[in-house]
């Protein structure tokens, strides 16, 4: 399951260093090369150590981590939403992804001029924000007007349903409120989910800090801002440096991890986006391994095996029978999968178990 980020920010916010820097850190897996499909689309690996471990205890030829898009929307400034800059091209772009990354300037420097004369990250987000539920506006009003006449007399169940939906919806976004602040039920989600509004996506906040912040670990005055603002929309915010992340994309592995240390730093930025990214959008990964590879799969939370295993192949969920499964810190702990076996950590589930993050497993299947 392939998913996507779209990186967006007003100028001169560090947006186009963090995406440069991190699709280069992607260019150094070799089973996922960094690969340019338009010039503003990177196709990075997922950081995880897990797969390093498991290759090790299956003696695996090969290491193949799931892969996550990073698209830089370019384009964006006020006005977008009725075609200035390249707003059009912008608004078909995010509309694609499936969460925004919004990179905010949470740092001053005289050197690098802000566009609107002041760092001030609560007015850059409500730029963009106002943008997007404009483009929003227009796409409801749009909709409203083709399924109002069928809706009229009630007869129309469905067009009906479409048009009390869209008309809640034009309520909010009138109101300048986001898509995704709307409570909605199922049948209401579905609906809204086909026409792709834009405030319906959730969003990462990137506060993108001075190294000095980053180092001594002190949130600075905007960055406790931005937490505050992401707060009150239930969306996540992760500090990042993009200078930081530049001087990383530059190094091998094993320099990068080193210089992350000498930093006093857990992890890269790009881990903290991937993280908060499968938290927002509710993903978890389960893991195959074998003497001919070892990889990473990513599925919904709450997805049952038979579907985790139609992620690998359709025939592998048609013909689903059983799934082998251990959790990867008991497989690790046991060091082979015979002892795991010894230890009664190794269990067979059936068509209704919901996978766990952390799964190692071994479909069994027969078409």
């Amino acid at each position: 399951m392939g998913f996507s980020l779209g990186i967006v920010g007003l100028p001169n916010v560090g947006k186009s260093t963090l995406f440069n820097a991190i699709t280069k850190v992607g260019a150094e897996a070799s089973n996922y090369p960094f690969c340019t499909i338009d010039p503003n689309v990177g196709v990075v690996t997922v950081p995880d150590e897990r797969l390093e471990v498991l290759s090790k205890i299956s003696g695996s030829k090969q290491l193949l981590p799931t892969a996550i898009e990073f698209v830089d929307i370019a384009g964006l400034v006020k006005g977008a939403s009725n075609g200035e800059g390249l707003g059009n091209q912008f608004l078909a772009n995010i509309r694609e992804v499936s969460a925004i990354v919004h990179v905010v300037r949470c740092f001053e420097d005289p050197q690098v001029i802000h566009v609107d004369g002041s760092v001030d990250p609560i007015r850059d987000i409500d730029v963009i924000n106002t943008e997007l539920i404009l483009a929003d506006l227009q796409t409801v009003e749009k909709r409203l007007q083709a399924v109002q006449k069928k809706a009229k007399g009630g007869q129309d169940k469905e067009a009906v349903a479409q048009f009390n939906c869209f008309s809640k919806f034009l309520e909010a976004l009138s109101a300048g409120r986001a898509a995704r602040s709307v409570q909605i039920n199922e049948e209401e989600e579905k609906i809204i989910r086909q026409i792709s509004l834009l405030t319906f996506k959730p969003v990462i906040y990137a506060a993108n800090v001075s190294e000095e912040d980053i180092i001594s670990g002190e949130e600075n005055a905007f960055v406790k801002k931005v937490k505050e603002f992401a707060s009150g929309e239930s969306n996540e915010v992760v500090v990042i440096s993009a200078q930081i992340e530049s001087e990383i994309s530059q190094l091998e592995e094993a320099e990068a991890k080193e210089f992350l240390a000498e930093l006093g730093m857990k992890e890269s930025g790009l881990a903290k986006l991937v993280s908060s990214s499968y938290r927002l959008l509710g993903l978890i990964t389960y893991l195959t391994t074998g003497e001919k590879e070892t990889r990473a799969w990513t599925i919904k939370k709450g997805t049952k095996a038979p579907g985790a295993a139609g992620v690998i192949h359709t025939d592998f969920e048609r013909g689903f029978i059983k799934a082998e499964i251990v959790a990867y810190k008991d497989l690790k702990s046991a060091e082979s999968m015979a002892k795991a076996k010894e230890n009664g950590t190794v269990r067979l589930e059936g068509k209704e178990y919901v996978m766990q993050d952390g799964d190692v497993v071994v479909f069994k299947f027969n078409v």
